[in-house]
């Protein structure tokens, strides 16, 4: 079975960079930080009475038993906290205590994937993850997908800055940016983003245009990439007989309108690279004419090679 050919070139980072959760499973490292949503396990050694689950708090808090004021819990890795609930402890409680904290659900840490992957969804991960490696996450791009992937930066409340190195996007913790990239150089690695949690991936659908008219094949055309003139009647399988090269029309909605504006290409000036050929924008519609003298003398030389009667029947 065919590999995809993005889970080949993620599979070098993904060993060494340890395995990645699916959007059920969660990975465990020992830099996790504790977010606003998470529920954590509390086991004290000795005391199964305090022993509990809770939920941080909207003030990044847990409230434990026993104890008269709640333990700050945001941020802090499973150690630190457990140290911390173990201090507050021997202050108020206990001698000695023994604490362990576990995060039993990471929900603050996630990242979002959607449109144009096999696996949509929301992805937990417990470390810092490439835009690369949450591409693999979902399985890769579906056969619909375009040439871009944006990613949605909601300044999510749940990063811990700390001794953390400074976004390379420059863009603030607070602000909502959206930030636009090309799906191939992703891949490539020619562009690389380290991913915040509260990330939104949307991979763009593949746009399209539309030819009709005298082509070999009308239809739709996938544009994966810019498309140029030429190139969308090349996809419809090339021109017909008698086709008027100097009449090819681009119809094209105006922005906020439901009308279309109609531009008039010569494909014979464009052949001789006396103008540009045309990028074509998602949704045109290239209309390609036919040249009905042409068309007249084509069925003529058609009839004579099925015999004369056919040529009476034909042309009257």
């Amino acid at each position: 079975m065919r590999m995809n050919y993005l889970f080949i070139l993620c599979l070098g980072l993904m060993l060494m960079s340890g395995t990645v959760a699916s959007a059920q499973t969660q990975i465990r490292d020992d830099r996790y930080r504790i977010g606003y949503q998470d529920t954590i396990d509390i086991q004290v050694f000795r005391q199964p009475g305090l022993s509990q689950r809770v939920n941080v708090n909207a003030d990044g808090t847990v409230n434990l038993y026993r104890l008269k004021e709640p333990v700050v819990a945001v941020c802090k890795t499973e150690r630190e906290l457990a140290d911390d609930i173990a201090a507050a402890y021997s202050k108020e409680y206990l001698r000695n205590p023994e604490v362990n904290v576990v995060a039993v659900e990471q929900r603050s840490q996630s990242f979002a994937i959607i449109g144009a992957v096999k696996k949509p969804g929301n992805y937990y991960v417990n470390r810092p993850i490439h835009l690369l490696q949450l591409l693999a996450l979902a399985e890769g791009q579906s056969e619909d997908a375009g040439s871009r992937i944006l990613v949605a930066r909601t300044g999510s409340t749940a990063n811990c800055k700390l001794n953390e190195a400074p976004d390379p996007t420059g863009v603030p913790e607070e602000s909502l940016t959206l930030l636009d990239y090309k799906l191939k150089d992703i891949i490539e690695l020619r562009k690389t983003l380290m991913l915040r949690a509260g990330d939104v991936v949307y991979v763009a659908e593949a746009d399209i245009v539309f030819v009709y008219g005298n082509v070999n094949k009308q239809g739709q055309v996938t544009m994966r990439e810019p498309l140029t003139l030429t190139q969308a009647i090349a996809s419809a399988e090339g021109l017909k007989p008698a086709t008027r090269k100097d009449n090819i029309r681009v119809l094209r909605q105006k922005p906020g309108s439901t009308e279309r504006e109609e531009l008039v290409f010569d494909l014979r000036e464009i052949d001789q690279r006396k103008v540009a050929d045309p990028i074509l924008e998602p949704n045109d519609v290239v209309a390609v004419g036919e040249d009905r003298t042409k068309s007249v003398l084509n069925s003529i030389g058609k009839s004579l090679t099925n015999g004369i009667p056919s040529i009476f029947y034909r042309i009257p």
